[in-house]
């Protein structure tokens, strides 16, 4: 599948905040193991991105506790797990420099990561240079596998897991279906490597929805003045982008305030946490976006046997805060990585790199396969996703109402895609 994107480079690092999930081993309790699994995690716990993060130190916590109870048994030994955070701070080169530092000083066994393309590329890239195994997700896997030109990088160590364009794609158009429109959309695509792909490549993937997209040019995160763009955007009862969650906020109040009013909006990355929509308050009524993981999916963890609703009440009642999509992912990164090392039956990075190949398991986010798409690169799992709208909630301001399940059947339908108010 060719793909056109074009990587630019982000803004240079800044000071590191570094948070130790453990301080040593957290496994064992009373075993006798003297192996250690020792995962590197870089998290985007500060920054623009921190949204994507929100969930982590209670996932790792979490395992840190489960891990403890249960050591890992691979073949016939038994490991300890020992977790070791890194705080990217939302920066594409400090996410590199971070796991540099877990590889060479932490010397880490396995690398996971998530939050975008910023993010999970350049801890790939460290991982490859250093022959590092590396389980990535939360980031469409065109603008992970394709770094330049148009042909999926050539990748040995790094692993994916998450669904691609055409299928975002495919629920964007779902929800336009349902709202009587005039064909016309602005497309809001920030500089960088998601806005590029999806600028680049939205236009073909939704051609036969009969929608047309016009799409001013990228603009630089952090934008302050947005008036260019709903200049050019009126007229278009549709909307759609992948602003980051500051930017989306910024944006949609000018929008309000200068009389730009679509009809129906989708928005990626900036719509998918609660944090975000309750900054917008009452204008963020109805807006729409792409559901990769909700409480009312019928998945579960492989590790604890949670379902997914039980996860989300358990972060609820633990953090006091709404669930978030993240948390979902941040959670399967450990049941594949775990899987990884049973399957490999060591910690040899060769021995887990050859089990991610073929490795299979049902996780809390459904089931994730290597090696059985043959429209993906061999080191991408593709994952279900639905699309949902933002409606005044009971226990929370809003909840996030699925109201397309074109390509995740399984998970239950909450109403219908509703026009903006």
């Amino acid at each position: 599948m060719r793909i056109s994107r074009t990587l630019v480079p982000t803004a240079a690092a800044v000071m590191a905040v570094t948070l130790s999930a453990c301080s040593g081993s957290v496994g064992g309790g009373d075993s006798a193991s003297d192996k250690t699994l020792t995962i590197g995690f870089v998290s985007t716990t500060t920054g623009a991105s921190a949204p994507f993060g929100e969930a982590n130190t209670f996932v790792v916590d979490e395992m840190k506790a489960y891990f403890k109870k249960n050591p890992l048994k691979v073949g016939a030994d038994t490991y300890d797990v020992k977790i070791v955070v890194r705080d990217a701070q939302s920066d594409s080169t400090r996410a590199g420099e971070v796991a540099s530092q877990l590889i060479n000083r932490d010397n880490v066994d396995v690398v996971i990561a998530s939050s975008t393309p910023d993010i999970v590329n350049p801890v790939s890239e460290q991982c490859e240079a250093n022959s590092v195994p590396c389980i990535t997700t939360v980031a469409p896997w065109q603008p992970f596998a394709i770094r330049s030109g148009d042909e999926p990088a050539d990748l040995k160590y790094s692993h994916h897991f998450f669904w691609g364009l055409e299928d975002v794609a495919a629920v964007y158009s779902d929800i336009w279906s349902q709202v009587d429109n005039n064909g016309k959309a602005g497309g809001l695509f920030p500089n960088d490597p998601d806005g590029q792909a999806w600028g680049a490549n939205f236009p073909t993937l939704t051609k036969d929805s009969g929608v047309t997209i016009d799409d001013p040019g990228n603009y630089a995160n952090g934008t302050k003045d947005f008036s260019a763009q709903i200049s050019a955007f009126k007229g278009s009862d549709i909307l759609l982008g992948v602003p980051i969650p500051p930017d989306f906020t910024t944006f949609w109040k000018q929008a309000k305030q200068q009389g730009y009013e679509p009809k129906v909006a989708t928005i990626g990355k900036a719509l998918l946490f609660p944090s975000s929509v309750e900054a917008l308050g009452d204008i963020a009524t109805n807006l729409s976006s792409e559901v990769w993981w909700t409480p009312t999916a019928p998945y579960k963890s492989s590790l604890t046997g949670q379902s997914a609703k039980e996860l989300a009440d358990s972060y609820e009642q633990k953090t006091g805060q709404q669930w978030t999509q993240p948390l979902g992912f941040a959670h399967a990164l450990f049941e594949v990585t775990a899987a990884a090392v049973e399957k490999a039956g060591s910690t040899d990075p060769e021995a887990i790199t050859k089990a991610m190949k073929s490795l299979a398991v049902s996780t809390v986010v459904g089931d994730v396969a290597w090696g059985k798409d043959p429209n993906v690169p061999p080191y991408v799992a593709k994952t279900p996703v639905a699309g949902g709208q933002w409606r005044p909630g009971t226990d929370h301001p809003f909840d996030l109402v699925v109201v397309s399940n074109k390509l995740a059947p399984e998970v239950p339908l909450g109403g219908k895609a509703e026009p903006l108010p």
